[in-house]
């Protein structure tokens, strides 16, 4: 059973644009709609409040998190606003100073650390509520009303209008970096040069969405599914992965001698192959949901030891280049079945959801990609 486009995790990914301007609109339309049916007073605070926390944060842990800080800083600088308004203090001054010492304390406490738009909040809350000096109660009761509102209706919006998860946006990221790796390393071994444009590109493409994965770490934690350190170790891993390509790529082509010595090497194209299919295999497995179960096969160097120790070039010099190269691809494929093992250890990482989404379209697609990746690999000599 396959789900409507609409519901299906990879439409909502492949379209996170369109559909967060979509979301974000809604949000407005839905706050404008009750500040008009209501008539709430300095009701644009509750139309700042709603953009403010979509922001450009298309998924639901990013809006939970920022929304969780929002809500927790307006109230805490409302209720200290209100409680400094409440309070007999005599002197013109004594609020503002009060107000000054509340804004250091909670700039003091959030400094440096990921609570810090809680403390924006919280100061911005405080100076809404204490205003111009006026002091008048009802006003800033109904401008920390509005705040909260705006906030509601941006989080309530997120979560029901074509809901994008950041656990899902780590999970297609992940998968297209293994493809991009599994192209690099199968490209690389029929390449006439090491560092071409596409290499380039697949290269720059993988380490941005590396970035972007550790952008999404904490909107991941507040989802629920997967903890920190997990996301860690996987993203560590990835990393690790793509500098031993490209140290993979630039080994190889050292100088002709060595790229000799490495195309003498029999079999050694033939494991290349494999291992390129296995990392598009797991590729497949983490985008449909699927459990993890693919055994990655590890380099057998013994039979190439002869040829990578007694290398040497045409002036008789020691060639280190073969070695280095073969003992690359054994950590490529070690720090691949790292990732297996990590990626199969974690027990919310299978969806059902996404398995049904996936239907036939990815089957048929990776049941194409492995068949185009055997016959080359049969061609190889």
């Amino acid at each position: 059973m396959t789900l409507p486009p609409l519901r299906d995790p990879f439409f909502t990914y492949r379209f996170r644009r369109p559909l967060h301007v979509v979301r974000v609109l809604v949000a407005l339309a839905v706050t404008f709609l009750i500040i008009r049916l209501f008539e709430i007073p300095h009701s644009s605070w509750a139309l700042v409040s709603t953009v403010m926390v979509m922001g450009n944060l298309p998924h639901i842990g990013g809006v939970l998190d920022k929304g969780r800080q929002r809500l927790l800083g307006t109230l805490l600088g409302a209720g200290t606003g209100l409680a400094l308004i409440l309070l007999p203090l005599t002197g013109s001054t004594l609020i503002p100073l009060g107000s000054l010492l509340a804004i250091g304390v909670a700039t003091w406490l959030t400094f440096g650390n990921r609570h810090g738009y809680s403390g924006l909040m919280f100061a911005i809350s405080l100076l809404l509520v204490i205003g111009d000096g006026s002091h008048d109660l009802s006003i800033a009761l109904w401008r920390a009303f509005d705040v909260l509102l705006g906030t509601l209706v941006g989080i309530l919006v997120t979560l029901l209008v074509l809901p994008q998860k950041a656990t899902d946006m780590m999970r297609f990221m992940l998968a297209e970096n293994l493809e991009r790796m599994a192209r690099l390393f199968h490209a690389h071994t029929t390449a006439s040069t090491s560092m071409d444009l596409d290499t380039q590109a697949l290269l720059k493409a993988t380490s941005s969405a590396l970035v972007k994965q550790r952008g999404l770490v904490d909107a991941i934690h507040r989802e629920g599914r997967l903890r920190r350190n997990e996301l860690d170790d996987i993203i560590s891993l990835q990393r690790r992965m793509l500098s031993t390509i490209e140290l993979l790529l630039e080994t190889r082509w050292t100088n002709r001698d060595g790229h000799d010595r490495i195309q003498a090497m029999t079999g050694l194209s033939g494991e290349q192959h494999r291992l390129a299919r296995e990392l598009d295999a797991l590729a497949f497995q983490v985008r449909t949901g699927q459990d993890i179960a693919v055994t990655v096969s590890q380099f057998d160097l013994q039979q190439h030891a002869e040829l990578a120790t007694t290398a040497r070039s045409s002036e008789g010099r020691v060639l280190f280049s073969p070695s280095g190269y073969l003992w690359l691809n054994r950590e490529l494929a070690r720090l691949t079945g790292k990732l297996v093992l990590r990626l199969g250890s974690l027990s919310r990482l299978p969806s059902r959801r996404l398995h049904r989404a996936s239907g036939r379209k990815w089957g048929q697609r990776a049941s194409a990609r492995n068949t185009t990746g055997a016959e080359d690999a049969s061609r190889k000599p």
